[in-house]
């Protein structure tokens, strides 16, 4: 049976990246990456809109804020050593109503405290000069805002990653992780197809799969991972140069609720994807309108906290759901910022899943949790990353480096 000084779980850019710098900073060890799908990035990585995103939202002084101002940084710098393709287009932030102009003013003074650089307000003449078919009272502009295939970035991590020594194994969907009579090699690790290895110790980024893997080491039930499907629309490609986007397009956000709501992204292959709404997915890995899972249902009629949250949010979730089934709903979202875009400039898009901890309380989960087995012999050999909040992917190198410093500390590695 294979043995291994530490078992990474979970195939998207965070698991990789930790599994990258963690072989990196202890190179003595024998590292592998397991991931159940047949290739890397092939479910929130590989499914997101591709924003580089600055850190304009996040609380002053935040984990978030910090992680992801350096994570944008740490990016750019990571593709020019390594010649991966980006694009710094920018994002305006427009206020299209005048009650939205004190929130947006409160935004850009939280960026400019964070440190976010070189953003600024704009006029309405202003916002037309950089985003010619876009309409707004005024706006916020952050010229560093880029897009990025995330897949490709966390592909190439991989490839880092066994470059540096590391393997990583395809194919394998942990299922069990139990006790061995090694004493050298204490966890046994089952997939469900009963293929097993041998580790000292595992760390697991198990995305939208977190709790469930944290459960199946007897950790706790909460928070729970919630699945929202966000669905987006594309702008044709006969209408790409009469209506032309040139960088990110979001809406000032509303507080009340807990999604941006819909924008524009332009996308690396130069298509423009137009949304996303936010509806619960009847299934963890679903990406159709009518994709369906019946314990993923049942979990979901049987969350507390899920309850609690649409009661909370019932007329919102109800827009949501009208958007998700209605092009022409989506689109009068849309026309706020660009008028001039109709139904029939779109068509139907691609799909994400977002993996949201939830609390039993009804609250969306926004800070890093992190859960060691802490009885028996398995006892500080497994560390789960339960919840690494958005924005995630942008942040991946500096969260990589703060879970392998506390899988240092838990796993009293030298």
């Amino acid at each position: 049976m294979q043995k291994v000084d530490c078992l990474i779980v979970g195939g998207g850019i965070l698991g990789v990246a930790v599994a990258r710098h963690l072989q990196s900073t202890f190179s003595h060890l024998k590292c592998l990456l397991v991931e159940k799908e047949n290739g890397l990035a092939k479910h929130q990585t590989g499914h997101n809109s591709g924003v580089i995103h600055a850190g304009i939202y996040y609380k002053t002084d935040s984990l978030k804020a910090k992680l992801c101002i350096e994570g944008l940084k740490r990016i750019y710098e990571y593709c020019d050593a390594n010649h991966l393709p980006y694009k710094k287009c920018g994002k305006l932030i427009v206020a299209v109503e005048r009650d939205q102009l004190e929130r947006l003013d409160n935004i850009y003074r939280q960026a400019t405290e964070n440190g976010v650089q070189d953003v600024k307000m704009l006029d309405s003449n202003q916002i037309r000069e950089i985003e010619p078919n876009c309409r707004g009272i005024r706006a916020l502009h952050s010229p560093h805002t880029g897009i990025i295939d995330y897949g490709l970035l966390c592909r190439h991590f991989g490839k880092s990653f066994e470059q540096l020594g590391g393997r990583i194994v395809f194919n394998f969907e942990a299922e069990k992780f139990l006790s061995s009579d090694d004493a050298s090699y204490p966890i046994l690790v089952k997939s469900k197809t009963n293929s097993a290895l041998l580790s000292r110790y595992v760390i697991t980024c198990g995305g939208l799969q977190a709790d469930q893997l944290a459960v199946a080491c007897g950790g706790s039930k909460h928070p729970t991972i919630v699945p929202f499907r966000g669905d987006y629309l594309l702008l044709k490609k006969s209408n790409k140069d009469e209506l032309k986007i040139n960088g990110n397009i979001y809406p000032v956000p509303d507080p009340r609720f807990p999604f941006l709501g819909v924008h524009f992204t332009p996308r690396m292959d130069g298509s423009i994807w137009l949304g996303p709404n936010a509806v619960l997915s009847m299934k963890r890995e679903g990406y159709g309108l009518f994709d369906f899972n019946v314990r993923d249902t049942i979990d979901h009629a049987l969350n507390r906290g899920l309850r609690k949250l649409a009661w909370k949010h019932m007329s919102y979730g109800f827009g949501e759901m009208r958007r998700a089934y209605s092009l022409s709903a989506t689109v009068r979202e849309l026309q706020k910022f660009v008028p001039a875009l109709t139904v029939k400039d779109v068509e139907r898009g691609p799909s994400g899943i977002r993996a949201q901890a939830l609390s039993t309380d009804g609250n969306l989960v926004e800070d890093f949790i992190f859960e060691t087995v802490n009885t028996g012999q398995l006892k500080n050999r497994i560390l789960h990353v339960r919840n690494a909040p958005s924005p995630a992917a942008t942040s991946s190198l500096p969260i990589a480096d703060m879970i392998v410093a506390k899988a240092k500390e838990c796993f009293n590695l030298e």
